[in-house]
Parts: structure tokens; C-alpha cells; sequence
């Protein structure tokens, strides 16, 4: 819908109601909204209440000169267009006014419509320059504040990731030449950062060495699908655990959640370059959740143009992601073949998987969700780090209300893991 027009504010203040009555009507008839007055003293009243684009002031007035009050009308409105009426263009008033930056234009007396109507149109599109101008000015101002902070915090993030590499730098010059104490490295953050997490690492580690040991890769491949299988998921590092846990029990997810999520494999790829400096491990670990048919993340990759790695990667992760008992999760892999994996990959995944004993799939429950039979895939311990109940018991109603009670008392605050 266009906006409606709004009619330019003009103040006309004239001493003479002849020549008053003629300026306001010419005024009106050019469609500009005219407040007519011929007392100066009332005008800069006026000048309090509203704003004008442009004021029209005759020079020679009883109460003080048009100049003096046009010095006036500036302090009050200081960009609206001052146009001053005189009979008499005497020099001396001509300077003062340019010195004092007071006037727009002057008009003689007698004045002609024509050239009234074309003062005041250009005095009307003055205003509104020197008003958008300002606009600009500010907006500027504004901007070039928020992109001094933006530039700020871009440098506080430098500066931490320039750290974390030095930290990183360091811990590799430690472990020396020895890539494996690396990865295990890496591990252990994720496995105290998120113990399912970990847990789901060394299922898809086993799987992925699995399909390693197969003549279908080169030695590189070897090593990329072997290396990534560890790395895969430590773009997750800097995911909040309550985001996490939305995120594996399926709750919505706000816009920016999201896109914290589908970025992951991006800061994965970024992160792994300190482990690997092959860039197909990056690659790999950024194309693990792209989809065959082309409707993955984060850049929509579609059949071979997936890396190879990444293909086969992709299948061990959905079988733990899906969070599904082992057979369900192999059926959810078959369903897929086609649309959301490599056939290729799927084959090569259910020939390796029958070869070695499929680890139980993990998931994490609450509290209240625990029930007589289940396993515990993780220990639990008191805050001193005394073991309460091992990994692998099976629980009894007994071992749930000793659970439960002894959380009424120390607050177990520690993800409680069951096998599926």
C-alpha cells in the first residue's frame, strides 16, 4: 500500500493581513499545509509546539525585524528552511543574514507567485535533504559503532582461536609424533564433555575400522575414514548439553538452535585441522551428515560428489544417531539405501557388521525413566567420585529406590546411560 502524502508544514508571519491572507492562500493552493500568523512573539510559541519544513518571515515587523526573529526560529528549529520577504534588499542586511547563516533565499516585494511557489517547493526539498542527510549521518554513526564492536569481538575470537591453537600446538608437541594418543586425547574431551557421545564415538569407530580393513579404500581412505570416525563429531564441543539433549530427543528447535546444529560438521572440519592436516579428513567430517538424494548439510552435496569417506562415515553415525534397538537401527539403514545413503556404503556396512558383534545402542534417560531390567551402559558415583552402581548392572527395584533416594539427598547430577 503507498503511504499517504503528507503535506509540508510551512509558518508564514507577515505584520500586513492583506499580504498574510495572500501567502497563506497561494500557499493552500499548492497543497502545503500553512499556519498563517503576524505576531513574531506568537510564530516562536508556535515553533515550540510543532515543526515546520520551511518558515516565511517578512523583514520590516512592530515586534522585531524578520532577521531577528528568523536568528530566533533557528535556535528552535535549526534545519528548517528560513525564508526571508523584504521590500528593501539593502546590503548591510544581506551580509548580516549570510553571517549568520540565517536565510534560505530572499524574495522582493512586490513577489510573483510563480517565484513564491518555485522558493518554497525548493526551500520544502532543502529540508528534506538536510534531514535525510542527518538521518544518514546518524545511521552511520550507528552502524560504524555496531562494526567497531563487530570488529572487537571478531578479534576476542581471533585471539581464542589463535589460543586454543597454541594450547593445541602445545598438547601435539607433547604427544610428540604419536598420533594415536592424540585421538584418545580428543576422546577423553568428548567423552567427559558428553559420556553418550563418547559412547557413540567408539561404536562408530569400530564399525568405520571395520570397513577400513576392506579392500574397498585406499590407503589414505584407510586412514581419513579411520581418523575421522574419532573426529567426527567434536564441532560438538561447544554445543550446550541442554541443546544437545533437545536435539537427540527431537524437541523443537528455535532458528539459531538450528543452524548451531547443521553447523557443526563446519567447526568439525575447522577443529580436526589441528589433529590431521589432511584436508580429507576435514572434508570428510564436514560431508558426514550430506544425504544421497541432496537434502543433508551443510552444503546440500549430492551422490558422488559426497567423498567416499564420508558416505561410508555417514552410515555408521545414522545407525547410532537413530537411537534404535541394533535390529530396528540396520532396518531404519535399509529403508534409507538410496534416498539418504549410498547403496554402495550400505552394502559395505552390513558386510562388515556381520562379521563382528554389533555394540548395544546407548541412549540417556531421566531419572524417573528407570525401570527393572535395564543395564547401565555408565557408572554412577557420588560426588567424591566413589563408584555407587557399576557399568553393566542390571537394575532391580531395589537398585532404583536406592538410586532415587540417594539423588533426593546429593542430587545426581550426572547423564545416566542405559543400553537399548
Amino acid at each position: 500500500m503507498t503511504p499517504a502524502y503528507v503535506k509540508p508544514p510551512i509558518l508564514i508571519v507577515d505584520d500586513e493581513p492583506i499580504v498574510l491572507a495572500a501567502l497563506k492562500e497561494t500557499l493552500l493552493r499548492e497543497h502545503y499545509d500553512v499556519v498563517a500568523t503576524n505576531s513574531p512573539a506568537q510564530a516562536l510559541d508556535i515553533l515550540h509546539q510543532r515543526q515546520f519544513t520551511v518558515i516565511i518571515s517578512d523583514h520590516r515587523m512592530p515586534e522585531m525585524t524578520g532577521l531577528e526573529f528568523l536568528v530566533e526560529a533557528k535556535k528552535i528549529q535549526p534545519q528548517t528552511s528560513r525564508i526571508l520577504i523584504t521590500a528593501v534588499l539593502s546590503l548591510p542586511t544581506i551580509i548580516d543574514s549570510i553571517n549568520k547563516g540565517e536565510i534560505f533565499r530572499f524574495l522582493a516585494k512586490p513577489w510573483l507567485r510563480e517565484e513564491l511557489t518555485a522558493t518554497v517547493k525548493n526551500a520544502v526539498q532543502r529540508y528534506e535533504l538536510v534531514n535525510h542527510n542527518q538521518q544518514l549521518q546518524v545511521e552511520t554513526a550507528d552502524l560504524n559503532i555496531r562494526l567497531a564492536e563487530a570488529n572487537r569481538t571478531l578479534e576476542g575470537q581471533i585471539r581464542t582461536l589463535e589460543q586454543q591453537k597454541i594450547a593445541l600446538d602445545r598438547a601435539n608437541a607433547s604427544l610428540g609424533t604419536n598420533f594415536g594418543k592424540s585421538l584418545d586425547l580428543v576422546y577423553r574431551i568428548l567423552n567427559t564433555y558428553d559420556p553418550l557421545l563418547g559412547n557413540q564415538i567408539k561404536t562408530v569407530t569400530d564399525i568405520c575400522t571395520k570397513m577400513a580393513d576392506t579392500e574397498y579404500f585406499t590407503t589414505e581412505q584407510k586412514h581419513v575414514l579411520r581418523t575421522s570416525s574419532w573426529l567426527y563429531d567434536i564441532g560438538l564441543i561447544g554445543v550446550s548439553r541442554e541443546l544437545l539433549r533437545a536435539f537427540r530427543t527431537g524437541q523443537a528447535l528455535g532458528e539459531n538452535e538450528q543452524i548451531i546444529i547443521r553447523n557443526h560438521p563446519i567447526y568439525g572440519q575447522a577443529l580436526a585441522s589441528f589433529v590431521d592436516t589432511l584436508t580429507t579428513v576435514g572434508d570428510t567430517i564436514r560431508a558426514h551428515h550430506e544425504r544421497w538424494n541432496g537434502t543433508g548439510f551443510p552444503d546440500a552435496l549430492k551422490g558422488e560428489t559426497i567423498p567416499w569417506t564420508a558416505r561410508c562415515l555417514a552410515v555408521a553415525v545414522a545407525y547410532v544417531d537413530s537411537g534404535l534397538p541394533k535390529e530396528q537401527a540396520i532396518e531404519y539403514i535399509l529403508s534409507e539405501s538410496g534416498s539418504g545413503f549410498d547403496p554402495e556404503a550400505v552394502r559395505l556396512f552390513l558386510k562388515v557388521t556381520h562379521l563382528i558383534q554389533l555394540p548395544r545402542q546407548v541412549k540417556e534417560i531421566m531419572l524417573e525413566e528407570l525401570a527393572p531390567g535395564m543395564m547401565l551402559a555408565n557408572g554412577i558415583y557420588n560426588p567424591h567420585g566413589l563408584l555407587l552402581i557399576g557399568e553393566g548392572q542390571e537394575l532391580t527395584p531395589a537398585m532404583i529406590a536406592k538410586i532415587r533416594n540417594y539423588s533426593q539427598m546429593h542430587q545426581i547430577t550426572q547423564q545416566l546411560l542405559v543400553y537399548t
